[in-house]
Parts: structure tokens; C-alpha cells; sequence
């Protein structure tokens, strides 16, 4: 076993070592029993720390493959040690080596994004298998991302019936394909969602299905019963939604067409002017035309693209 130059001097480097891994545990005989295992493993490196402020210090000066680590430590344990990682080096996975008594706390970590976990009392059954199982699951999700990084254009469709209730899982959908790519931050998902929300609830209700916002201000529970009943009667349970979703690096493009008879949106009432703040109408293209760089509408007035810059 050859000693590293590294300033730790618990680190353990086996020949040329291709993969590593840091194992966090207050026990030195517990540290060293994970790192004989690895030791056995031919083309692992093992660094050690004693806690978890010890660990992420470490983190600051050093990649790791992996982190194993204990729950029950002194400083920073287990769990806030998981919270830590995926917070600044998201890509890390982390093991948990559990004990008795630990498993209430490793029940949290595991749900705060720890990767796995392995009883300490079957470290030698089953340490190897795991640190490669989660190294060759690790190394996908690196290389997807590698590979995202140099996408281009991303394009999707969409055709739906009138159902609202699909809406919220499309949103989602185009959310997480955003979220994805890396395509925008988490604040701009959700006033993103909120505006592709509005547009798709004004393509299938007063587009597809031809409901006047006026009425729902008169009578909403009419409203909501006229939307159910045209769902199934002809021409609007024939009409559809196309929705077409295109990416690329600078900017997000979404296509909404209904096949309604269309409007006019110069017609709507102005939502800012005060005497108009308590109507339901015009209040869904405000949010949209707050929360897009730019809104267009086809002649017709049954198509809507709305474009987001990304910034990159």
C-alpha cells in the first residue's frame, strides 16, 4: 500500500486509481474498515475526514466520485452533511453508512437526496457493489449532462383535446425538460408556468369551447357547467390544441393554436386601469405579456406564440 503526498494523511491512493471516494466517519476503526474494502477494489482512492465541516473543507480543494458517509457525528452529521453537498456540489452522490439507532435520521437524509445507503454491519458483503452501482449511475447522469450541454435546438408538439385537467401535467412537463437542460432558474419556472398555464386555459376555454369571461363574472358555476357540457358536444368537442414547444440556447418559443373562432385582444379591457382590476377578463394576457419578452398574436387571434429569452 503506497502512502499519497496529500496533506491528509489518512488518504490511501492503490496503484493508479481511476475512481474516488471520501469516506466521512468520526470512528477511525470504522473508517479504516470502509477503507480496506476499497482498498480491495483495486482502482479506488480513499480520502477520510472525521465530520462533515472536515468533509465539505475537504470538497473545497478536492474532487470526489463519491461520499461515504456516518450519520451520527460531532460538528455536522449525516444528514446536514447530505443537505450541504447537494446544495454545493449537486452532482456528488452520496452513500450512507447507517447503525443502530441511526435510521430515523437516515430515513431524512435519503429523502434530502442521498443516493443510497449500506448497514455498517454488511459493509464487507456489500460496500463494493454499491460504491460501483452508484459510480456507473453517476457517470450517466454526468455524460447526459455533458451531452445536453451541446444540444441545440430542442423541439416538441402537443395535441390535446379540452381537458383542463391535462394542463397541469403538460406545465410540468415543459418544466422539467427546462429544468433539464438548464435552460432556466427555478424563480423563472414558475412565472413561466403561470403564463403557459393562462395561455392554454384561453385556448381551450374561450378559444375551443367559445365561453365569454363575461359570463363567468355573472354566473361562474354556469361557466364551469356550459365548459363541461360543450366537451362533448360538436364543433368544440372536434376541436383540438396544438401546442409546440421549441428551445434553443437563447431563447424559448411557445406556440399555442385552438380552433375556435378567434378574438381580438386589442378588444379586452384594460386590466391595469383601476376600474377594471376586479374583472376576470384581460387578467390571464396580463400575466402572460408580464412574464414573456414578447407576445404575438395571429390575425385570427386563435394562435399565440410567446418568446423568453434565456440570456445565455
Amino acid at each position: 500500500m503506497n502512502s499519497s503526498t496529500s496533506s491528509n494523511p489518512e488518504q490511501i491512493v492503490f496503484g493508479t486509481a481511476h475512481h474516488s471516494v471520501l469516506i466521512v466517519d468520526d470512528s477511525a476503526m470504522d473508517r479504516h474498515l470502509a477503507g480496506s474494502i476499497v482498498q480491495k477494489m483495486g482502482d479506488w482512492q480513499a480520502s477520510f475526514a472525521e465530520h462533515g465541516v472536515e468533509a465539505l473543507a475537504m470538497m473545497q480543494q478536492n474532487k470526489y466520485d463519491i461520499v461515504l458517509t456516518d450519520m451520527l457525528m460531532p460538528e455536522m452529521d449525516g444528514l446536514q452533511l447530505v443537505q450541504a453537498i447537494r446544495s454545493k456540489y449537486p452532482m456528488t452522490p452520496v452513500i450512507l453508512m447507517t447503525a443502530h439507532g441511526s435510521e430515523d435520521i437516515a430515513i431524512q437524509a435519503l429523502n434530502q437526496g442521498a443516493a443510497s445507503y449500506v448497514p455498517k454491519k454488511g459493509l464487507a458483503r456489500d460496500l463494493a457493489d454499491i460504491l460501483e452501482q452508484i459510480l456507473s449511475a453517476s457517470k450517466s447522469q454526468l455524460q447526459d449532462a455533458r451531452l445536453l450541454s451541446r444540444m441545440d435546438l430542442f423541439e416538441t408538439r402537443f395535441s390535446l383535446e379540452n381537458d383542463t385537467g391535462l394542463i397541469p401535467s403538460l406545465v410540468a412537463h415543459i418544466e422539467d425538460d427546462l429544468s433539464r437542460l438548464k435552460l432556466c432558474e427555478p424563480s423563472g419556472l414558475v412565472l413561466l408556468g403561470v403564463a403557459l398555464h393562462e395561455s392554454l386555459t384561453n385556448a381551450m376555454l374561450h378559444g375551443n369551447l367559445d365561453l365569454n369571461s363575461s359570463l363567468r363574472e355573472v354566473d361562474e358555476k354556469q361557466y364551469y357547467r356550459l365548459s363541461v357540457a360543450r366537451r362533448s358536444e360538436p364543433p368544440y368537442s372536434d376541436r383540438r390544441i396544438t401546442v409546440t414547444v421549441r428551445f434553443t440556447r437563447q431563447e424559448l418559443s411557445f406556440h399555442i393554436a385552438d380552433e375556435g373562432n378567434g378574438f381580438d385582444p386589442n378588444t379586452l379591457p384594460d386590466p391595469t386601469d383601476p376600474s377594471n382590476l376586479g374583472n376576470v377578463s384581460g387578467r390571464g394576457l396580463l400575466l402572460i405579456q408580464t412574464f414573456m419578452d414578447r407576445v404575438s398574436h395571429n390575425a385570427k387571434g386563435n394562435e399565440i406564440t410567446m418568446i423568453k429569452k434565456t440570456g445565455k
